[in-house]
Parts: structure tokens; C-alpha cells; sequence
């Protein structure tokens, strides 16, 4: 998977912006205000491809234990997030969408029902 393809999946969830909170190479995709991914866009120039993104914690831990490209979230609450490190070639692109889905949904599921109500 690309910067471009990651990006434009991203963008293809509704009511995601891309927005850069914390710096100029932190490229962050919100839903409604609440992160559900976060790209080091200057990893992804050295080739060091990688992506935060958040997770059920008892999934995170069958991820974890599965696979070697994924670890505890990196400067990202560990219980909640991973980081997936795309370079490794261990992942393929369509399990990357599955878990940037994942982590979308745990974003909208954090939501109030109301707020959820009013995206839909």
C-alpha cells in the first residue's frame, strides 16, 4: 500500500477530514474531531512506511501476538493503539483497510449516540 492509496481510503470513510494537529509531518484523519489515524508522512519518505491506528484492546493483543509488523502504539496510548509497520511487507493492503475500518469504528462507537445520529 501507497501514501496515496492509504490517503484516499481514508478520505472514503464518511465524514473524515485529513488535518495536521501536532506538526507539519503528522498527517492525522478525523472523524467528527476524533482521530482514527495517524500517518508520520516522514517515515514514509525514508521508506520506514508505518501507521497508528486505534483498536479494541483485546484485539490489539491478538494482533500483537500475530503479527510482527504490529506493536503497541508508538507515542499513542498502548492500549488503544498500534502501529503498523507498513514496510515490513508483512501486511497486505486489504487487511490494512480491514483494520483502518476497525479503527474507525471504534472511533464512531467512543461517540455519543446523538453525535453518531447526526453523521448518519
Amino acid at each position: 500500500m501507497n501514501i496515496e492509496d492509504l490517503r484516499t481510503y481514508c478520505l472514503s470513510k464518511p465524514h473524515t477530514e485529513e488535518t495536521f494537529p501536532f506538526d507539519q509531518d503528522t498527517l492525522v484523519f478525523k472523524v467528527a474531531g476524533k482521530m482514527f489515524a495517524l500517518v508520520p508522512l516522514e517515515k514514509w519518505e525514508q521508506g520506514l512506511a508505518s501507521l497508528n491506528l486505534k483498536a479494541d484492546p483485546e484485539y490489539s493483543q491478538e494482533l500483537r501476538a500475530d503479527y510482527n509488523s504490529i506493536e503497541p502504539g508508538w507515542h499513542s496510548n498502548k492500549k488503544h493503539w498500534n502501529t503498523l509497520y507498513i514496510y515490513k511487507r508483512e501486511l497486505s493492503s486489504k487487511f490494512i483497510m480491514a483494520l483502518i475500518d476497525h479503527s474507525y469504528e471504534m472511533v464512531l462507537k467512543g461517540m455519543t449516540k446523538k453525535l453518531r445520529d447526526s453523521l448518519q
